[in-house]
């Protein structure tokens, strides 16, 4: 059993990496289309018909080096973004930032695409070579063979060679892959990020720009609860007290009817306190003491009008605030599915990653999400960066939606 733990944990790691080098290498492709440019502006330059593109090089780079940003970011530690680009080329060039972003690109774009392709080769190879004894007799035979081999194939002892050569690809695949991933990232993690002393400053600008959020999130939270208590149990305690004056006076001149002014009492009392305990599990739901996040993801789930998987990993428990956030959140999420996409179906991912919390909800729903649509994004938005949190939605129209959330967990 801990043998099968530990393959299907390297399975997973690999499986990651191998996503990571693919997204790398989509980035590497814009890298090596900005570099082609920055070499055809230079050239420009030369003959006097290229400086009125240059700042069109920087403005390509920073984009290309921000998609990277993301990448890097969604798969480990935070890489803060720089402050805008410089107003000239002059003062561009003279930035410390542009300037390692231009190295980043050159790297990037060629050895990072290089250490990509090498990265999706080998299990692209290994599949190749594996299902290779179901297809081989499809090739004429002589000095042939798929991906990496080229040997003389006869017949199905040789096409079999073949295939064990695959699984040797398979296993170098599942080994290496992590740290190609990593190989690949080196660049960006060490250009991209910004020098030390300005990553304290921006530092410094984010969580002013987060307590900010955390306060206007608590405001907020606060005006719920005040609108809950006033407009639900209030009145209800209200209407309470009506009906125990009348049944105290009915009881002198129609005892028959304060019984029934009494049952009347008693149904808005359950209906406040029904209204109460609803009120706090707003505040914090008593579930997650009871279930932890699993089964209380499960229950949202289970009572969502979309059918909803919910996948969660996550050893341990998180802090008693993170893992409300986690549940409001989702909450909020697949109330949007329900309400607003048109989905068929709808999955919630839960992992933990080191010290942040990875929450993914999605759906097959017609897309287009809004922020500023009443919807509840922003809120949505506003809790996760209290907490120092990242909130990705990707919506594009058509569907599927994508909401990503990350959330420090400690470690």
């Amino acid at each position: 059993m801990r043998a099968r733990g530990h393959l299907k944990q390297r399975l997973r790691v690999a499986v990651g990496g191998l996503e990571h080098v693919v997204g790398g290498l989509g980035t590497a492709l814009l890298a090596f289309a900005a570099l082609v440019w920055l070499v055809l502006v230079a050239v420009g330059c030369l003959v006097g018909v290229g400086l009125p593109l240059v700042p069109t090089v920087f403005r390509v780079t920073r984009a290309v080096a921000d998609r990277e940003r993301a990448r890097l970011t969604r798969r480990g530690p935070e890489v803060i973004g720089p402050p805008p680009l410089p107003a000239n080329a002059r003062q561009a060039l003279a930035d410390l930032t542009v300037r390692r972003e231009l190295a980043w690109l050159s790297l990037h774009g060629t050895a990072g695409f290089v250490v990509g392709a090498l990265g999706i080769t080998l299990p692209v190879y290994a599949v190749e070579d594996i299902t290779f004894p179901v297809w081989y007799w499809l090739l004429e035979p002589g000095p042939i063979g798929p991906g990496i081999i080229w040997w003389r194939i006869d017949g199905l002892a040789d096409a079999a060679g073949v295939s064990l050569i695959g699984f040797g690809c398979a296993a170098l695949a599942v080994g290496l892959t992590s740290g190609i991933a990593r190989l690949q990232a080196l660049p960006g993690r060490r250009l991209l990020a910004p020098a030390p002393g300005v990553d304290l400053s921006l530092r410094v600008a984010e969580l002013t720009a987060t307590r900010a959020a955390a306060l206007d999130a608590h405001a907020a939270e606060l005006r719920r609860i005040e609108r809950s208590l006033h407009d639900g149990t209030q009145n209800r305690l209200v209407a309470l007290n009506v009906l125990i004056g009348a049944a105290r006076r009915a009881l002198d001149r129609n005892p028959d009817a304060a019984a029934e002014i009494l049952d009347r009492a008693q149904d808005a009392t359950e209906q406040a306190l029904g209204e109460l305990r609803a009120v706090v599990r707003g505040i914090l739901p008593p579930v997650l003491d009871d279930r932890g996040l699993a089964g209380a993801l499960a229950g949202l789930a289970g009572n969502c009008a979309v059918p909803c998987r919910v996948d969660v990993d996550v050893p341990g428990r998180c802090a008693a605030s993170v893992e409300a956030t986690a549940y409001f959140v989702v909450a909020e999420a697949l109330t949007n599915v329900v309400k607003h996409s048109g989905a068929t179906s709808a999955e919630v991912t839960v992992r933990r990653d080191g010290d942040r919390l990875r929450v993914r909800v999605a759906d097959d729903g017609a897309g287009g999400a809004d922020e500023h649509g009443g919807s509840g994004l922003a809120g949505m938005r506003r809790r996760v960066a209290a907490y120092d949190g990242r909130f990705v939605l990707t919506s594009p129209p058509g569907g599927p939606t994508t909401m990503d959330v990350e959330l420090p967990c400690g470690s």
